[in-house]
């Protein structure tokens, strides 16, 4: 059965676009124009992933993430935003959004987002049902990450991160003293490469500093490799 994607986004010419083109990539899809519709509809049968809209009426997308987050709700979540501010991208991934689009956007970069999250979201079910999927903790210095539980401890405390967080700190963890450029940190973790979005990476980089690092201005974890990308420090 292929994976059911619910599209909640109130202009109707961009929610019927969006549902046509979907559907023609293969997927079941359900549409809805408000926040209050989205979590009505999860209630009884979640969608395998979810596009949102920013801005809706009744409940925002960023009201209706942290929501179906408090629920327990775990699919994919693809936030979709006429706003270009920092604040805008940072509030959607602390409130649980998977990643993010900024209209106008391209078919062919959202299809291959909607992708790359299924791909995502079915990998960690497979290394959770998986008793041996790698070393149970990866460590590096007091840094200590549990993958198949995606729990995090930095000297004995436990980080709370976001989903694209951990995925990009278990891939520097897994190879530590190895250069990734933010292409290839793109393609590696978010699964897609498109020119135009590798500010993505630095972002989230910076985000897992502040959490990670005493001093997130001079970082010793996670690092900058001038003019080639970041690197995790060799334990």
């Amino acid at each position: 059965m292929p994976p059911h994607i619910l599209v909640a986004e109130d202009q109707s010419d961009i929610r019927d676009l969006l549902v046509m083109n979907l559907r023609s990539a293969g997927y079941e899809v359900a549409a809805v124009a408000d926040g209050p519709a989205v979590l009505a509809s999860q209630a009884d049968r979640p969608s395998d992933m979810l596009i949102l809209d920013l801005m809706m009426p009744g409940l925002d997308g960023l009201e209706v993430c942290k929501a179906l987050r408090a629920r327990g709700q775990s699919m994919p979540i693809l936030m979709l935003t006429a706003k270009s501010t920092e604040l805008d991208r940072v509030l959607g991934l602390e409130l649980g959004a998977d990643d993010y689009l900024t209209k106008p956007f391209s078919l062919a970069e959202l299809l291959a987002r909607v992708k790359a999250l299924l791909r995502r979201a079915e990998m960690h079910r497979a290394a959770q049902g998986s008793a041996i999927a790698g070393p149970r903790i990866v460590r590096n210095g007091q840094l200590e990450i549990e993958a198949a539980k995606r729990q995090v401890r930095h000297a004995g405390v436990a980080l709370e991160l976001t989903a694209l967080e951990f995925d990009l700190l278990l891939h520097f963890a897994k190879h530590p003293g190895h250069v990734f450029s933010r292409a290839q940190l793109l393609d590696a973790v978010w699964g897609y490469s498109h020119d135009g979005y590798e500010h993505t990476v630095t972002t989230h980089i910076n985000r897992l500093r502040n959490k990670l690092e005493a001093d997130p201005m001079h970082p010793q974890i996670i690092l900058t490799v001038r003019g080639a990308g970041y690197k995790m420090r060799e334990a």
